[in-house]
């Protein structure tokens, strides 16, 4: 079992890019030269590069591009002796000794000395390994033998490292030396324009005070507002993220920057926001963007106290804030002094040294580093003849025909070289000369004429001049100036014999150019300040200038003159205002008119040197006398000396310094070569070429030495002349200008000024700067990831051209110094890696992707070893693809590591890998991933400790614990691999679906060793299949795969117990719970009806839950709970209705109106009621009644609540009937009810009646109260109203031909308007409580309640309860009928009526009423009338 923790392995925590460019040139794939296919790396990630474009040189640079986080080194100090530095040497091979005990350790900082300058700190250490090309290869590797003194040993040591110690500070020195003049003279590449901008890099500090703030936000201690939904993201950001022990790790090997930090909250939070319900008028972009800047504010601390920051105070923030600037700048285009500061700090250079060789190579010259590059390649020229000659000099190559193809491409360099330089414009138009490219073929010339290629100290001649037509010959034509003359005319001096306000003005002009005029001005005054501006070609000009008064008289014809001059300036004379005499008529008042002038003559970009100066030679200027010279650069090969006359255009004479060479000599050696005494000049200088010979002479000591170095720059001669002394030695002027060089020599720079860089292997010193160039890179503010800014891919790109470093051991050197530190931890983007090894296979494999064909040994051979390490890192970071690459950042860096590992399996460039290696390679790699990821999981759950055995005694619940969460860890981590790096392996999905099943069947053996030790019959284990089946279920991938087959049989057995144990549960509960219920009512039924359907519910809803895979196990688990489910509820209505049956029959003989209807029987109805409403989610599956339980159960509660139903009605009935049982004493004829009218022992009708409309009252309030189901209640008192209508008409229909007692006439009327009225409030419908049934009663009860007026009277009807006050009168609903009427009146309309009133509307009534009053008649119409009329109360 890997050990996770171990230093090999990444952390593992939740996963969190930019996408990755390529650098500036343009993208392009070519068949045969493709180096990588489709490559990964974010959305511009497609990898289509020429060989062209990842050349060594030229514009080819190497490190420009990509997009993403920078890898910084953890330690300060970086060792020279490790990491690819390299010893110095002049050997061609790969292989640098390293001394691993020996090189010092130098920490390059850029903080600044005491005086101004870069300091740098030097460290000792010791380096632990060394990334050489050839490891193979190592000096110091032997045990020393043991020292006899151990005091002289470390004195030795001392001194050795003090050695080490300055060698290397020479080397250096001499290597910056080098990189100064790629700065100052670039002619190869240029300054990347177009490379995307690297981020900021967070560093282990600030992840620190990041924690802490989003911890404050948490916490309430700042003042963003936020709602919960943001509070929930940005908790889970804070613990998922920030805390993440990957992210950490990431920090620390510095490849996140702030970018990833807010990419990885804005992807995360997205997903929340779409998951959101849509809020009207607010859109989802809007939060989305509201939450961004939350979280910018939380991130850049806003509200955060100043002295909680780190650094302090205002004054070190702004400190912090001005060196960030600073470093800032590093991404953008540099300027040279930038450049040079940049370099001085990767190479330890410090300030004074680099003022002292840029003054003494004079990097300010253009023309010096001209100079200087054409007598570099003069030298690489004799290198090359030197090495036609000798092949030992060359490298090994593979093929033995490729050195003559090496000796070519030498050549061709060195041409592309001279093209390069030629093509820098010179002046306007000198591209185009005759004169450039043409000359370059030369060097492709015929054996007889390599030899004159071997020079001790000439300069670069052509190869080809022996011949007649060999050679261009400049003409007068050739040579053009152009020179830009500015004229101020400033004031005139002596103007006295003029009135004061006398106006003139002054006219210039230069010879053949156009003439200018000043402004006017007072001879009071005569200041103008008035500039002109001219053009010529003639070096010699003359510009004129005149002095005019003007005329004063009405016929003058012209101007007065008043005075003339004529300058002769030259771009050497002085620019500044002088006074000058003017030349006066001779008539002239004024003599002594002065004027002063200031005359600029600008030199031209094409003219190096000018002056006087005497000459003579054998083929030009024959006769010894002073001229004016002019040094005239017609190309950057090409320079001719020229003399002029005044107002001449063309030279009078001219000749080129192609082939001489330049030296100072004696005045007695002049005179020899001259053979006379030369009368004029005293500092003599000859230019020689064989066969010719020019002697020069100034008057003046410092002009002679400016000559003589602006000749020694044209003719590119390797010798530089040197002065010959003068006794007046330090107070000379030459003394004064070689001060540079003096204190340059004084300091010891004098060796590495003068070194010859032909003499040195370039590609050992170009390891060394690129190596630290790296190493200062990854230490930089910005998440580089190894890429380096454009400023030093620029400078590196022209060391590469410049001194020829082959392409393939620049890449060579780059793969290993990556490959170095991203074994030690530092992250190195895969894309970066990819260029270079694309580059180096197809070199390698003959593909010339910078036109070099030949392939030496060792780059074979190196390549070899490079792809074998670079194969095992990349297995390594596909293995540890979680913590290399954390929540999926850098972005696209996971696709492009398993497209650079397609690359490496490559055994060509041409031929693709197959496609099943590259697939065993990444499948065996997620194998192993899933073995490192589950152990570290199982660590963390502590479930590796759980089942070891080292720690006894660890109870069964406690493991189960420990599992569950190892199972969200599980998930969490498989949910993370979906969304951070499925897309990276979107060509290997199935695989990766297959390393999800093999780090499941880890946990399957895990989870099968904690459930075999649980108790039995232990349902605590449901949680863990919940979360792995909730899971599973909805990856489309594992769905029914080996692991949830496995799940699923493990938990089905217990499932099917668990379901056994709670039927045989349940079915006890019912049966005890029914024997022991007291019928109190509680929810919606019973205590027990509660618990049965909360079990079933829960049952139900548990086994939902639970979301079974298989389907037809699924279907079978339900079937059996709708069962369970329908015969359950089936037992619990029999039970209830029983129970119902035996309460109705308690209390039976009780039929008084004071009964009051039992609580039990409402609580014996919710429950069957309560049965109805379950029994529809209980019985049914999803609303429709697939195995037809729902149908079977519903139909029997119908019949129970029908029959419910029916028993109340039945027993309130029962009350009713003893009411009208106790008024059928007082019917007609019955003795009984005459002794008790006579008697009045029963009280008044009234009461009675009144008595069971409260009794019907009290009935409804109990049921409304006490019954949960309003349906039901409705019908019942539908029921119960018709029952009692129909018993109270029956009751009347008995008795049609008898008339009642008033006791019973007063009981029933009371009774029949109490029940219309109570039972219309209970919400009985109008169609219902005015039914026909009750039409007939309610017009029977108002025949005999008018019958009894009639033969009482109303005072008698009244004492018999029959008239009620107004206010408790009840509605009276009346129909006329017509005359055929059988004698049933209808229900009319309903008033109140007073007596009167009431009297109109019955009158229609009054003749049947008369016909059946018998009797009453007997006693005459008079009585009746009498009745009828007598007192205010009757009713008529």
């Amino acid at each position: 079992m890997i050990d996770p923790s171990s230093s090999e392995e990444e952390t593992d925590e939740e996963g969190v890019e930019e996408p990755h460019r390529h650098h500036h040139h343009s993208q392009r794939a070519a068949k045969g030269q493709d180096v990588g296919g489709s490559f990964a790396g974010g959305p511009n990630n497609t990898f289509g590069i020429t060989p062209g474009q990842l050349a060594g040189h030229g514009n080819s640079n190497l490190g420009v591009g990509g997009n993403g986080a920078g890898a910084a080194s953890s330690t300060a100090a970086t060792s020279w002796g490790g990491g690819g530095g390299g010893g110095g040497g002049a050997s061609n091979s790969l292989d640098v000794p390293q001394s691993s005990g020996s090189l010092p350790s130098r920490s390059v900082s850029p903080g600044l000395g005491p005086d101004g300058g870069t300091s740098t700190s030097t460290t000792a250490t010791l380096p632990a390994h060394s990334p050489s090309l050839n490891s193979s290869h190592r000096s110091g590797s032997l045990p020393r033998p043991l020292s006899p003194s151990p005091s002289l040993s470390s004195d030795k040591n001392e001194q050795d490292f003090q050695e080490r110690e300055e060698e290397e500070r020479k080397r250096r020195l001499q290597l910056y030396v080098f990189v100064s003049r790629c700065v100052a003279y670039p002619f190869n590449a240029k300054q990347p324009t177009d490379m995307t901008k690297r981020q900021l890099k967070v560093t282990k500090q600030q992840l620190e005070s990041l924690q802490q703030r989003f911890q404050s936000f948490l916490k309430g201690e700042t003042p963003i507002l936020a709602d919960e939904a943001f509070h929930n993201a940005v908790q889970s950001y804070t613990e998922l993220f920030l805390r993440s022990d990957r992210v950490l790790h990431a920090v620390t090997a510095g490849g996140l920057s702030s970018q990833d930090f807010r990419d990885v909250f804005r992807l995360s939070v997205e997903r929340r926001v779409r998951s959101l319900p849509d809020i009207d008028g607010l859109s989802k972009e809007t939060v989305l963007t509201s939450w961004m800047v939350k979280f910018d504010a939380i991130f850049k601390g806003v509200g955060e106290d100043d002295s909680r920051r780190p650094g302090g105070g205002p004054r070190s923030q702004q400190q912090q804030q001005a060196q960030l600037n600073q470093t800032l700048h590093s991404e953008l285009a540099l300027s040279k002094e930038q450049l040079y500061d940049l370099f001085q700090q990767i190479l330890g250079v410090k300030k004074f040294e680099h003022q002292l060789l840029f003054n003494a190579l004079q990097l300010d010259s253009s023309d010096e580093q001209a100079a200087a590059i054409r007598r570099e390649l003069d030298g690489r020229l004799q290198k090359v003849a030197e090495m036609e000659k000798n092949r030992k000099l060359m490298p090994r190559f593979v093929l033995k025909e490729m050195e003559v193809l090496y000796i070519e491409e030498l050549k061709s360099s060195i041409n592309l070289l001279m093209a390069n330089l030629e093509s820098l414009p010179v002046s306007k138009g000198s591209a185009d000369s005759r004169y450039g490219l043409q000359r370059f073929k030369r060097y492709n010339v015929s054996g007889k004429r390599r030899s004159s290629l071997l020079r001790s100290q000439g300069s670069l001649s052509r190869l080809d001049q022996d011949g007649p037509d060999g050679e261009s010959t400049l003409s007068k034509m050739d040579i053009v100036l152009s020179f830009t003359l500015e004229v101020i005319i400033m004031e005139v001096k002596g103007l006295k014999s003029l009135a004061p306000n006398r106006i003139v003005y002054c006219t210039m002009e230069v010879e053949g150019g156009e003439k200018l005029q000043t402004d006017q001005a007072e001879a009071s005054k005569p200041m103008w300040d008035t500039q002109g501006d001219f053009t010529t070609t003639h070096p010699l000009p003359q510009v004129k200038m005149k002095l005019f008064a003007e005329a004063e008289g009405m016929f003058a014809l012209e101007d007065k003159e008043l005075g003339r001059i004529v300058l002769r300036p030259t771009p050497l004379a002085s620019k500044f205002p002088e006074w000058h005499k003017m030349e006066v008529p001779k008539n002239a008042t004024d003599k002594d008119l002065r004027i002063k002038i200031a005359c600029r003559m600008d030199k031209p970009l094409n003219m190096k040197h000018c002056g006087y100066l005497y000459a003579w030679g054998k083929g030009v200027w024959k006769k010894w006398k002073k001229r004016y010279y002019v040094l005239v650069q017609v190309s950057q090969y090409t320079f001719a000396m020229c003399s002029y006359k005044e107002k001449k255009t063309e030279p009078s004479e001219m000749f080129q310094l192609d082939g001489y060479t330049v030296d100072y000599i004696e005045a007695a050696s002049a005179n020899l070569m001259v053979g006379m005494d030369l009368d004029g000049g005293r500092f003599f200088f000859n230019a020689v070429k064989e066969g010719d010979s020019v002697v020069f002479a100034a008057d003046d000591e410092a002009e002679s030495h400016l000559w003589v170095m602006a000749l020694y720059r044209a003719t590119g001669q390797s010798h530089k002349p040197a002065p010959p002394l003068t006794p007046s030695g330090k107070s000379s002027t030459i003394a004064k200008i070689q001060g540079d060089t003096d204190r340059a020599r004084k300091h010891g720079m004098e060796e590495y000024i003068s070194a010859d860089p032909v003499k040195f292997d370039h590609s050992l010193l170009f390891k060394l700067v690129q190596t630290l160039t790296l190493d200062f890179r990854l230490n930089d503010p910005f998440a580089s990831l190894g890429w380096f800014s454009p400023g030093q891919i620029f400078v590196l790109d022209e060391y590469c051209a410049r001194y020829g470093v082959r392409g393939c051991y620049r890449h060579l050197y780059y793969l290993a110094d990556l490959l170095y530190r991203a074994e030690r931890g530092t992250m190195i983007d895969p894309t970066l890696i990819h260029y270079s090894f694309a580059f180096c296979a197809s070199h390698v494999h003959g593909n010339r992707p910078d036109g070099v064909g030949t392939v030496t040994h060792e780059e074979k051979d190196k390549f070899q070893e490079i792809k074998e390490r670079l194969r095992v890192r990349l297995e390594y970071q596909i293995t540890n693809f979680r913590s290399c690459f954390p929540f999926g950042r850098p972005e696209g860096a996971l696709k492009a590591t398993l497209s650079l590992m397609e690359r490496v399996l490559m055994k060509d460039i041409m031929t693709p890998v197959p496609a099943e290696e590259v697939r065993a390679v990444i499948k065996k790699c997620l194998e192993n991933a899933a073995l490192i990821n589950y152990n570290k999981l199982a660590s963390e759950a502590k479930v590796e400790d759980d089942l070891s055995g080292e720690q006894p005694g660890v109870p069964p619940m406690k493991k189960l614990e420990d599992l569950i969460h190892l199972a969200e860890l599980c998930v969490d981590l498989l949910q993370q691999n979906e969304e951070h790096y499925a897309e990276a392996f979107a060509w290997f999905s199935d695989l990766l679906v297959e390393h999800a099943e093999i780090f499941w069947s880890f946990f399957a053996v895990d989870m099968d060793a904690v459930l075999a030790e649980q108790l039995p019959d232990t349902w605590d284990s449901f949680p863990l299949f919940q979360i792995l089946n909730d899971y599973l279920r909805m990856d489309d991938n594992l769905k029914n795969g080996r692991f949830h087959q496995h799940l699923r049989d493990t938990f089905a057995p217990q499932v099917v117990r668990y379901v056994d144990l709670m039927e045989s549960s349940i079915a006890q509960s019912i049966h005890k719970g029914f024997e022991k219920e007291k019928w109190e009512i509680k929810g919606n039924g019973c205590s027990t009806s509660e618990d049965l359907f909360w079990k079933l519910d829960a049952l139900q809803s548990f086994i939902h839950d639970l979301h079974w895979p298989d389907a037809e196990f699924a279907r079978h688990l339900e079937q059996r709970l709708k069962l369970m489910a329908c015969d359950m509820i089936e037992s619990c209505i029999q039970r209830t209705e029983n129970a119902f049956q035996q309460w109705l029959k308690k209390g039976v003989t009780f039929n008084s109106t004071d009964y009051v209807l039992p609580a039990e029987l409402c609580a014996m109805v919710n429950v069957v009621l309560d049965a109805k409403q379950q029994s529809f989610k209980l019985c049914a599956v999803d609303g429709v009644d697939v195995h037809q339980y729902h149908t079977k159960i519903d139909e029997l509660i119908e019949r129970t609540s029908s029959t419910m139903s029916q028993g109340v009605v039945s027993r309130l009935l029962s009350v009713l009937e003893s009411v009208i049982s106790k008024l059928a004493r007082y019917d007609e004829g019955s003795i009984l009810g005459s002794i008790l009218s006579f008697t009045n022992v029963s009280g008044s009708g009234r009461d009675l009646g009144q008595s069971y409309v409260n009794f019907t009252r009290n009935s409804m309030d109990q049921i409304r109260s006490k019954v949960n189901d309003e349906l039901w209640i409705l019908n019942l008192f539908d029921a119960w109203y018709a029952a009692q209508i129909q018993m109270l008409g029956t009751w009347l229909a008995d008795r049609m031909n008898h008339s009642l007692h008033p006791y019973q006439c007063t009981c029933l009327a009371h009774i029949v308007k109490k029940l219309y009225t109570d039972f219309e409030l209970q919400g009985v419908i109008e169609e219902n409580l005015n039914s026909r049934l009750y039409q007939t009663v309610s017009t029977r009860m108002q025949t005999e309640e008018a019958t009894c007026a009639l033969t009482m009277g109303m005072s008698g009807y009244n004492e018999m309860g029959g008239e009620e006050e107004a206010e408790s009168r009840p509605k009276v609903k009346i129909s006329e009928t017509s005359q055929s009427s059988t004698g049933s009146a209808g229900m009319g309309s309903t008033s109140s009526l007073d007596p009167a009133t009431y009297v109109n509307k019955i009158s229609n009534v009054t003749t049947q009423v008369v016909g059946r009053m018998g009797n009453v008649f007997g006693k005459g119409l008079g009585g009746l009338g009498g009745k009828l009329g007598g007192g205010p109360s009757s009713w008529f």
